[in-house]
């Protein structure tokens, strides 16, 4: 029987108290990880395995959270594929030629799993040993999905129209990219288990710019084969999205033993759509960190109370940690869910 309160809950298992941890917990509202960006680039942090395990380290030496994420990205995936990636500072990540045609599908590549982020497979091997039993650690990907969007948009988008012109107009070549994406995908998280990773989490950040019928005809058998290959390292696999409160009978179906929800529904309703044969994680909106102590107290407390406290649920946001949060606020709220804070 596993001793970490985080991974009883991902398996439904009665917990001394509600486990907490933050997406993003390790990054931009932390002073020290500012400290570290002002002398090293973004990728510089990701690519350097001891750097990398310094920003997972940092939040758990500030808070008793119940688990750390590996300090990596999704997009270095399609490096390993043959796209090239930039990040560039105030506009976020850019691929310098987007997959757009049937040709350019054709011309990527399904790396072998020791080819995809060796540095991030590195840092997981030694977070593992830093933390010494304190905490498990969680490894991720982006969903084949997420990843499609960012490779064919070449960057952030926010209405998806050449992914969807691709999924529309050249279907037979979307189905050929989501399934290069999704058999990387899963090789990437098998990696991250075998290197030491103890629950493992797919990111489908933009699945919510769909409809239920496109993400069941066009996205979910592909995170099916993720998350079925995830499930099949035996750790507990944490499957997260936004905006998707219209289909979460369809991103449960995909898979996962932890389903993720934001904060457009509310949790109770969101256990009952996702099912409570399922274990859940959410739903703080992230935005709720920056509110007065009384309102966040509020807020989170209804969470909590929406929970019930039926086994397997997980206190997280919908979303990361803005950058803009007060690091007491977290201290804070970590506390008062844990219990402690009056």
């Amino acid at each position: 029987m596993t001793p970490f309160r985080f991974l009883r809950a991902c398996r439904r298992e009665p917990v001394d108290r509600t486990p907490v941890w933050f997406m993003r917990q390790a990054g931009r509202f932390l002073p020290e990880y500012r400290a570290l960006r002002e002398r090293y680039p973004i990728m510089e942090l990701i690519k350097t395995p001891e750097l990398a395990v310094e920003v997972t380290l940092q939040p758990l030496r500030r808070f008793e959270v119940d688990a750390a994420i590996i300090f990596a990205d999704i997009l270095p995936v399609l490096e390993s594929m043959g796209l090239e990636v930039a990040f560039v500072r105030g506009e976020g990540p850019a691929i310098r030629e987007p997959v757009r045609t049937p040709g350019d599908v054709e011309r990527l590549r399904v790396p072998a799993p020791e080819e995809i982020a060796p540095f991030t497979l590195e840092a997981i091997r030694l977070a593992r040993r830093e933390l010494e039993g304190r905490v498990p650690l969680i490894g991720f990907a982006g969903a084949p999905f997420t990843l499609a969007s960012y490779a064919v948009e070449g960057g952030a988008s926010r209405h998806y129209l050449h992914t969807k012109g691709l999924m529309y107009g050249e279907p037979k070549a979307w189905h050929d990219l989501m399934d290069k994406l999704s058999a990387t995908v899963a090789a990437y998280l098998q990696a991250q288990a075998r290197a030491g990773a103890q629950a493992l989490q797919l990111f489908d950040s933009w699945a919510g710019a769909l409809s239920p019928a496109d993400y069941e005809r066009f996205v979910l058998p592909y995170s099916r084969r993720v998350l079925e290959a995830a499930r099949a390292t035996a750790v507990p696999v944490i499957h997260f999205t936004t905006g998707t409160a219209g289909m979460l009978p369809h991103v449960a179906a995909a898979g996962g033993d932890v389903i993720g929800v934001d904060w457009r529904i509310a949790l109770d309703e969101a256990w009952a759509r996702v099912g409570h044969d399922r274990a859940i994680q959410g739903n703080l909106d992230p935005a709720v960190l920056l509110a007065p102590w009384p309102e966040l107290r509020r807020q989170a407390g209804e969470i909590l109370r929406r929970a019930g406290g039926r086994p397997g649920h997980i206190f997280n946001l919908g979303h990361g940690v803005l950058p803009q949060t007060p690091v007491e606020n977290v201290q804070r709220l970590v506390d008062f869910v844990h219990g402690a804070e009056p």
